[in-house]
């Protein structure tokens, strides 16, 4: 069965099982493998893509849930590497291994949208996503800088 959404702004149709998750449909059927899998639960946040705007975890999602809807990857994040969270995170050498880093960007990108300001408290409380690595401190500080970056602008 097919199912349109508009991915990155193009609209797209998936011919997968409506019950395939969003996670999958991008990945197998899209070819976007920005989009990362880690743990199947929706606890680790490797899979987090904004649907609509929200930041939410895309391994639990199924497809006939996102029908005509707008998702945005890390690959739709910018063209170019641009926004201000890739610059910091690239400048500041925020990744270690970097597996976490796609949905670490995604969900930190859904929070500035709607927290230009935001402090460590409220950081800590939208981006939830485990990194193996203990990035956090990193994390942080490039979510802040990017913030007073995007202020700047």
């Amino acid at each position: 069965m097919a199912t349109s959404l508009i991915v990155n702004g193009k609209k797209l149709t998936v011919d997968a099982d409506p019950a395939t998750p969003l996670l999958w449909a991008l990945r197998d059927h899209l070819g976007m493998t920005g989009t990362k899998f880690g743990c199947g639960m929706a606890q680790c946040g490797a899979c987090t893509v904004h649907l609509e705007s929200a930041a939410v975890r895309s391994c639990v999602i199924p497809l006939e849930a996102v029908a005509n809807q707008r998702v945005t990857t890390i690959e739709g994040l910018s063209k170019d590497s641009s926004h201000p969270l890739q610059k910091v995170w690239i400048s500041d050498n925020v990744a270690q291994c970097g597996y976490c880093q796609s949905g670490m960007l995604m969900a930190a990108a859904a929070l500035l949208k709607s927290n230009p300001r935001p402090s460590d408290e409220d950081i800590d409380a939208q981006v939830s996503n485990i990194c193996r690595c203990g990035t956090y401190p990193r994390v942080r500080a490039a979510i802040h800088k990017a913030a007073s970056m995007a202020r700047k602008a």
